[in-house]
């Protein structure tokens, strides 16, 4: 569940609250009771970057590595197109 975050329009009040995609949004305010708090539109807190990440998050012993240890081939060439295969 996505982590909402709101604004009172009447006293400025900031608050964070847990809900479901499908749930309405709040409107009153826990602090003045005002049904003026309106969702604010912000980015999320982290984010999942580079090869791998989930390969072994919350694995242990041999499932740490479920793609196993195959690697590209390496390449013949150099790429510079100095070799003699170009």
């Amino acid at each position: 569940m996505p982590i909402y975050e709101y604004q009172c329009q009447a006293c400025g009040h900031e608050h964070e609250a847990l809900q479901k995609l499908s749930a309405e949004p709040l409107v009153a305010c826990p602090a003045c009771s005002e049904p003026e708090l309106k969702k604010k539109i912000s980015a999320a807190g982290f984010r999942l970057k580079g090869n791998g990440w989930y390969e072994t998050d919350f694995k242990s012993g041999k499932k740490k590595n479920i793609a196993g240890e195959a690697k590209a081939p390496a390449s013949k060439c150099c790429g510079g197109g100095s070799c003699s295969s170009h």
